[in-house]
């Protein structure tokens, strides 16, 4: 073979090179460690399913970075009457196979939301004030409310829009199949491998304008470690839940980029409030199960959390990820309550409550908590057991993949167990609602409430708070509710608030959220 003259040559390699650069910059891939469990946008409220099926499926509205809303399908919207709200969608947008998106297909998704089977967690609780939808045209829907309701625009951006003749008849496998995953989003479902990845290709003609990334390779790695290595190994170009063991060093990593923001997920234990009999999971000192649910006693809970150093978590296990908290939303938030501390750590104290409520030995308790959700979350478990043995509760770890602990989580398999809520909506209703609103199906209440805590006047508060237009009253009544959870009935153990870290190889930049939603779409080549 003929030898090519050097300045050719390395003409030739430079080039190479430059188309080398070029293709390896349209393509993305991202390891997550969180898993998604379905390609179905309303099969279950997690936000490692929701950052998935975000890059396929768009909102009416959308919040950014910082959980303000904006505009997405919908250009505008307005309250025509106090009980009426009005949206306009944008002309033009298409589904991915060239049909236009209607107002008829945002009303299908709203008929569509409360009926998808064997949902872990379901978004009804978003929808709940609906009580008629009407189409007005092909780009006007209005939505009708039993009484006012200002939250609505901002429920309405966690629920993708599906579209009517994709989604008629389909079930979560016709999603998952791909078959029915055709949404306006910006970029199209290429394959779909549950527990492993997902490939994405671009949307060229998106309603926005087309992404910066023509592929993407949305990939789950539960392991931490692995997934510090592989963005080291430039397998990957960005991981999300960045392990605080691995946090110091990547900070002084010349090829990798941190990004970080206070999130507004909050990690908690709570018991389960099903069985007041023959609980599960709780014996006493000889292993014989306890008769009465001891967790029913008021006492009891707050034993528990009186039992925990939250500084030696947020310190020692989440290595400074996670600030202690007496709540679920960050200062600034809207319900917040300043008047709610964090609890003070006092051992002694929750011996003689414990005393108090008939348990003066103790008793034995399994805690449950998945192992590849959150940050470090079998580690705070291992770490909670101890707190608990030290005043008698003593305490084994259950510690399971996120799929099976969701579903068995949902059946109410466990009794004190780990859960962690991200109030996407900025404000203190989006929990209430769904973890401590008496759980009832035909109302849409208490979607993710699989404790089954019930409780009718933080009902009546919380219904009466979210028909408050006057958002100073409102924030009245959402204070008083964060008080009766948190410190009249302590219907869970608050431990602390993540904060959210990103990690990208030097070169590319991510926007951090508070949402903690992890998507190509917040990805961008650096300036």
């Amino acid at each position: 073979m003929p030898r090519l003259p050097a300045h050719r040559a390395l003409l030739a390699c430079t080039m190479i090179a430059a188309g080398a650069a070029h293709a390896s910059a349209q393509n993305l891939t991202i390891g997550i460690g969180g898993s998604p469990t379905s390609l179905d946008p309303h099969f279950y409220n997690a936000s490692p399913n929701i950052s998935l099926t975000q890059h396929m499926f768009d909102r009416l509205v959308e919040t950014d970075a910082q959980a303000r809303l904006r505009p997405m399908l919908a250009e505008s919207w307005r309250a025509v009457e106090p009980t009426l709200w009005e949206f306009r969608l944008r002309a033009g947008v298409k589904w991915h196979d060239g049909r236009d998106l209607t107002a008829d297909d945002v009303a299908f998704t709203i008929e569509r939301v409360p009926t998808v089977r064997n949902s872990p967690g379901t978004f009804s609780g978003l929808i709940r004030a609906i009580t008629r939808v009407e189409v007005v045209d092909p780009l006007t829907i209005r939505f009708h409310t039993a009484a006012p309701h200002p939250l609505l625009p901002v429920e309405l951006a966690s629920i993708q829009i599906i579209s009517r003749h994709a989604g008629t008849g389909a079930e979560t496998e016709q999603y998952n199949a791909g078959t029915a995953a055709i949404g306006t989003g910006p970029y199209r479902l290429v394959s779909y491998r549950s527990g492993d990845r997902t490939e994405f290709a671009r949307n060229d003609a998106y309603w926005a304008g087309p992404q910066p990334w023509a592929r993407v390779s949305y990939r789950f790695i539960a392991n931490d470690a692995s997934r510090t290595a592989a963005l080291l190994a430039g397998d990957v170009d960005v991981i999300d839940q960045v392990p605080s063991t691995d946090l110091a060093r990547l900070r002084r990593e010349p090829r990798v980029s941190l990004f970080e923001i206070q999130g507004l997920r909050l990690i908690y234990m709570i018991p389960d409030y099903s069985r007041a009999e023959n609980p599960l999971f709780v014996t006493d000192n000889d292993g014989r199960p306890l008769a009465r649910n001891p967790f029913h006693d008021l006492r009891v809970r707050r034993a528990m959390s009186m039992a925990i150093d939250r500084a030696a978590l947020a310190e020692r296990v989440m290595e400074g990820t996670a600030r202690p908290t007496g709540q679920w939303l960050p200062p600034g938030s809207f319900g917040y309550n300043p008047d709610v501390p964090v609890p003070a750590y006092d051992p002694e104290g929750a011996r003689r409550l414990l005393a108090e409520a008939g348990y003066p030995q103790g008793f034995r308790i399994t805690a449950s908590c998945p192992n590849d959700r959150y940050p470090n979350d079998a580690r705070t478990c291992q770490a909670l057991a101890q707190m608990w043995t030290r005043v008698g509760v003593r305490t084994e770890v259950q510690a399971l993949p996120w799929a099976s602990y969701s579903a068995r989580t949902s059946r109410q398999e466990f009794n004190m167990r780990m859960g962690g809520w991200g109030s996407v909506t900025g404000e203190a209703s989006y929990m209430l609602v769904n973890i401590f609103g008496t759980y009832d199906r035909e109302r849409r209440r208490g979607a993710s409430n699989s404790s089954r805590f019930s409780n009718a006047a933080l009902d009546t508060l919380t219904e009466q708070a979210a028909a408050t237009l006057d958002d100073e009253r409102r924030e009245v009544m959402l204070r008083e509710a964060v008080r009766l959870v948190t410190m009249e009935h302590q219907a869970m153990i608050p431990l602390y608030q993540l904060v959210n870290f990103w990690a990208t190889r030097r070169g590319i930049t991510y926007e951090a959220r508070m949402d903690e939603r992890t998507t190509a779409m917040g990805v961008r080549p650096a300036r």
